[in-house]
């Protein structure tokens, strides 16, 4: 065993002898010199203590998990430790060590007795090859070394980094269509007969969007508008939602079988994290008692009752995001700025997506408070369950934080503020904010496109940004000191252990959530990038360059920026998997509400098949979407305003009697015309259908791409035949 070679460092203030600290610490290194670790004290202005373990933790370990996936091994065959797994067998008696006064590693380190702990970053061979050839810019299109990445930094970072690699390569095709749809609706940009319509209608005279220093317009007015629009929204939005729909399950169940093949070479296949867990305890503690499952529907009850009480705030947030774009509107079109008037919309729109992502930002901290608060009221029996529980929670409370906002402009934007002479207002005095007359997709487009260009460039941006920072001005703080120990204790300032550990101790601190962060950051993103596609085909092409980048920053602050994560055993990514099922789910229903709600298409449709001049004579030459403009537009009486906003209308009247807005209402009693209820039914039936369909084929694709590979399958079958063999 190399003398040099420390498995764990401790770091903690020079405390005053005989203070309580002190005491504690002492206690603490006392635990640790019983079960026979080695420890070395380095003073600087810390102070620093290197642990070793024993050999024979290490063959304890090894004898008790002799057969840790139902292989038959010799147990005489004492092959030496990988660093990784010493790693963290040291990191789990240091966390279960208790000292005669009961206090724990953790309690310790919030008492301020110690300041960190933390595995060292080694000069090793394996160290060397990542951070040439994977922790580098100029790696961005080479192979990741995933073998490399489990030897230095466990089962655990190394899957994450897997799967972030299958991820991205499938998301290239997905970034492909997508941008193909997108350039597709380029090509329509100037041509689509409907937003022909809407730039030629500069006769029709619209209702106005406010009731205040808001003018009746020409629909004309909305020309660029309408085409951007209908770029969005076309039938080729529809083709690719059920394309991504069919993707995300071919990406899901192709990422089972990788990991399938990737654990299998790794001899974890069948690898029982209970069983691990119970070895740790006994060869740290060999009374130590299992601690037996248990449930309490008291517990889960308050826990349920408070999750909700949080999903009712975020759906608060949302509606108070709607109240400030409501009353932007009013205040931006009363503005002296001759823009902000004309474009009082489209500004409160822009402002609100922005104002969502800083809420964003804020709630992501209060959601994690709020999570842990709710694992340690439920006690869980271990770490891992405790990390579940953690996982489920904090991935519902961040999908509401972003997506409540999404989902008002998606389905509620535009079809509950009334309609003139009868307007919904927000405490009697603010109008609700109505839809373009070519629809309320831009809004949804707007947003998406400002969230996730804010989130993604801004958190790499930070992500990289402030741990380098960090790390820089600490290193230049400890700069003088290393220099007068060059002059006044040249011997000591020589010490290798020394060295290492400074450099070691000014990297960034890593913690449990670490790892955590970077699933759920691009776990989120695949929510973006499949719910509301429809929406937004960018979004693919948008997350597959963020993710080029995001790998290797990831590998660059984990190797240079960072002190070493303590690995972690894994054969898969765990609750993960079935969080990004559900998501693929709430993609089908997203994207088939997006097309059949927020989305032109069905009325569009409808329209063609049933009251355009393609159905009514023969033309032949005619596009059948010709006069829908017209018929998707409802009349209304000028008398008929509201008293309060009747004087203010006649300001900018102009002598017509009948203006127009976006409804489908009868011009006498302004009830709903057959063509709602036409469009409502079509809506209906092609929402059951759009989502049977895909959810089908969904099913189907499951099932047609098996989760582990017949070879790996076979692999096992000749390993039990061949080792059934020798028993005989």
């Amino acid at each position: 065993q190399d003398e040099d070679k420390w498995d764990f460092v401790l770091v903690s203030d020079i405390h005053e002898v005989g203070s309580q600290k002190e005491i504690k610490r002492k206690k603490f290194l006392d635990e640790l010199s019983k079960k026979g670790f080695t420890i070395k004290k380095i003073e600087d202005k810390k102070l620093f203590y290197g642990v070793r373990a024993p050999k024979q933790i290490f063959q304890k370990y090894q004898w008790l998990l002799r057969n840790p996936d139902g292989r038959w091994q010799n147990p005489d065959a004492h092959q030496e430790v990988p660093v990784t797994t010493r790693i963290r067998i040291v990191n789990f008696i240091l966390q279960h060590t208790v000292t005669p006064d009961l206090e724990k590693l953790h309690d310790l380190i919030k008492k301020k007795v110690f300041e960190a702990s933390f595995p060292l970053h080694e000069k090793e061979e394996v160290r060397e090859f990542l951070k040439e050839n994977w922790a580098r810019w100029r790696s961005l299109f080479h192979h990741q070394p995933i073998e490399k990445i489990r030897c230095y930094f466990g089962e655990k970072v190394a899957l994450y980094f897997a799967w972030l690699g299958w991820y991205t390569q499938l998301l290239g095709i997905a970034a492909v269509v997508g941008s193909l749809v997108f350039v597709s609706g380029l090509t329509i940009f100037n041509s689509s007969q409907v937003s022909k319509e809407i730039c030629e209608a500069n006769t029709t005279i619209m209702c106005p969007l406010c009731d205040q220093n808001c003018p009746f317009w020409y629909l004309s007015d909305t020309c660029t508008y309408a085409k951007v629009t209908h770029m969005i929204d076309n039938e080729a939005t529809v083709v690719f939602a059920m394309f991504m729909a069919i993707w995300a399950t071919v990406f899901l169940e192709l990422w089972k079988r990788n990991r399938a093949t990737v654990v299998t070479d790794w001899d974890l296949y069948g690898w029982d994290e209970e069983q691990e867990e119970l070895a740790l305890q006994l060869i740290n503690n060999l009374q130590h008692e299992p601690r037996p499952y248990q449930h309490s529907y008291f517990r889960s009850t308050i826990v349920l009752l408070l999750v909700l009480v949080m999903i009712v705030v975020m759906i608060g947030i949302a509606h108070a995001l709607v109240i400030y774009r409501v009353v932007a509107t009013a205040l931006f079109s009363q503005s002296q700025s001759e823009f902000l008037r004309e474009q009082a919309n489209t500004v409160a729109v822009v402002t609100g997506a922005m104002l969502h992502y800083l809420t964003i930002v804020i709630m992501t901290k209060v959601n994690r408070r709020v999570a842990l608060f709710l694992c340690d009221l439920e006690k869980p029996r271990t770490f891992t369950q405790r990390e579940k529980n953690f996982t489920m929670k904090i991935f519902t409370f961040q999908f509401f934080t972003h997506f409540s906002s999404l989902i008002y402009i998606a389905f509620f934007l535009g079809r509950i503020n009334g309609h003139p002479g009868n307007y919904v207002r927000i405490a009697g005095k603010w109008r609700l904010e109505e839809c373009h007359p070519s629809g309320c997709i831009t809004d949804l487009f707007i947003q998406m496109a400002i969230i996730m260009l804010l989130k993604q460039t801004i958190s790499n941006v930070m992500e990289y940004l402030i741990p380098c920072i960090a790390y820089r001005l600490r290193k230049k703080r400890q700069q003088p000191k290393k220099r007068s120990m060059v002059l006044g204790e040249e011997e000591a300032a020589e010490d290798p252990c020394k060295r290492q550990w400074l450099s070691n101790y000014r990297l960034n601190e890593v913690n449990i959530f670490s790892l955590f962060d970077e699933f759920l950051e691009m776990v989120i993103q695949y929510s973006f990038t499949t719910i509301f596609v429809a929406a937004f085909p960018l979004a693919p092409f948008l997350a597959f360059i963020n993710n080029l980048f995001e790998i290797h920053l990831d590998a660059i602050k984990m190797m240079r920026l960072y002190r070493r994560m303590v690995p972690r055993k894994a054969n898969d990514i765990g609750i993960w998997l079935q969080v990004l099922e559900a998501v693929g789910i709430l993609a089908v229903i997203g994207n088939g509400l997006v097309i059949a709600i927020t989305s032109d298409f069905i009325p569009l449709q409808v329209y063609k098949y049933t009251y355009s001049p393609c159905m009514t004579k023969n033309s032949s030459g005619v596009d059948c979407s010709t006069g829908y403009i017209n018929y998707s537009l409802s009349v209304f009486h000028v008398q008929d305003f509201e008293p309060h906003t009747r004087a203010e209308a006649l300001l900018y009247f102009n002598g017509t009697q009948i203006k127009e807005y976006r409804d489908y209402r009868n011009a006498d009693d302004y009830s709903y015309t057959v063509q709602f209820w036409h469009i409502f039914a079509a809506r209906l039936a092609f929402l059951i259908l759009f989502e049977h369909v895909a959810l089908c084929v969904k099913l189907i694709a499951a099932w047609y791409i098996p989760d582990v590979p017949q070879a790996v399958k076979n692999q096992f079958l000749d390993e039990k035949h061949s080792n059934l063999r020798k028993e005989l």
